[in-house]
C-alpha cells in the first residue's frame, strides 16, 4: 500500500519541492495551502491532491485529518512547512506582528499536530516532520522574532518525542540553512515604523547581505530530499539539518564558547560586503 503525506505550505518553495519529490517516490500526497484554486503545477501531477488549509484558522484545522482520510486509506507523515519570517529590528514590531509570527509557526504546527495525533494513535504510527531552521539554535541580528519562534518550535518538539514515542509517534526537526526560495520575497514581513529612529544603517546592511546570501544557497530540493529521509530512514533520530553550510555552523555553535560564536556570528552578519 502507497504511503501518503500531508504537506502544509505547498504552494511554493520547500512545500511545492516535497510534494514533487515524494510522488516521484511513490508516495501519495495531500498538499495544503492557503488558496489551492490559484496553484497550476501540483493539481496537474497524479498521486498529488490539493487541500485548502490557513494553519491559523481554527475552521479549516478542524477535521482536515478526516477530509484527507476520505481520499486516502491512511496518513503516515505530517509535514509541517508552513511559516514565514518577521524581519527587522524588534523595537519596530507591533504586538500584531508579534503575535501573527508565533500563530502561524508556532500555534499553526502545535494545533494542527492536536488534530492528527489521535489519527495517529488509532493507526499506531506516525511521523510528524517540522521546519524548523539552523537559526533555531542560534540567533542572528534582526531575526528576534522569527528566531524565537524556531527556537519555540524546536524545544517543543524535542519535548514531544518523549510524549508520543509511547504510541510508536516520531517526531523530527528539519533544519535547513539559507535556502533559495521566495523567503526574501513574499515569505518575508519587514517590520517597519517610521517612529523608531536609528536601525536603517543596519537594516539595509544585514538584510542586503541576506539577499546574497540566499542568492547563492542551495535550492529546496535539497530539503525534499532531507524530508525523505526523514520520513523513510526508520531512526528515532529528531534533528536533520539541510543545505550549504548548515552542518559546519551547527557544529560549531555545539563546540564553540558561546561568546565566540556570537562574535563570529555579529562580524559575519555585518560584513558590508
Amino acid at each position: 500500500m502507497k504511503k501518503t503525506i500531508f504537506i502544509t505550505g505547498a504552494s511554493s518553495g520547500i512545500g511545492k519541492e516535497t510534494a514533487k519529490y515524494f510522488v516521484k517516490k511513490g508516495w501519495n500526497v495531500a498538499a495544503s495551502m492557503r488558496s489551492p484554486e490559484k496553484e497550476e503545477a501540483l493539481k496537474s501531477i497524479p498521486g498529488i491532491k490539493l487541500y485548502r488549509l490557513d494553519v491559523t484558522s481554527k475552521e479549516d484545522l478542524q477535521n482536515i485529518a478526516s477530509v484527507v482520510l476520505k481520499d486516502f486509506p491512511k496518513i503516515d507523515v505530517l509535514f509541517n512547512n508552513a511559516g514565514y519570517g518577521a524581519v527587522g529590528a524588534f523595537e519596530k514590531a507591533s504586538n500584531e506582528e508579534i503575535r501573527a509570527q508565533f500563530e502561524v509557526n508556532v500555534f499553526g504546527v502545535m494545533n494542527l499536530i492536536k488534530e492528527f495525533i489521535p489519527v495517529f494513535r488509532e493507526q499506531k504510527h506516525g511521523i510528524i516532520i517540522n521546519t524548523s531552521s539552523v537559526v533555531g539554535r542560534f540567533t542572528v541580528p534582526l531575526y528576534s522574532l522569527y528566531c524565537s519562534s524556531k527556537w519555540a518550535l524546536e524545544g517543543f518538539s524535542e519535548a514531544l518525542q518523549y510524549e508520543l514515542k509511547q504510541f510508536n509517534i516520531k517526531v523530527k526537526l528539519v533544519e535547513p540553512a539559507a535556502i533559495k526560495t521566495d523567503f526574501h520575497g513574499r515569505s518575508l514581513k519587514v517590520v517597519k515604523n517610521e517612529k523608531v529612529q536609528g536601525y536603517d544603517e543596519m537594516e539595509d546592511r544585514i538584510l542586503s547581505g541576506m539577499r546574497r546570501r540566499n542568492d547563492k544557497a542551495s535550492g529546496p530540493e535539497v530539503v525534499a530530499k532531507t524530508v525523505f529521509k526523514a520520513a523513510t530512514d526508520n531512526s528515532n533520530k529528531l534533528r536533520y539539518s539541510t543545505g550549504k553550510g548548515a552542518g559546519i555552523v551547527l557544529k560549531a555553535r555545539k563546540f564553540l564558547p558561546t561568546r565566540l560564536f556570537n562574535k563570529l556570528v555579529f562580524k559575519q552578519q555585518n560584513r558590508k560586503s
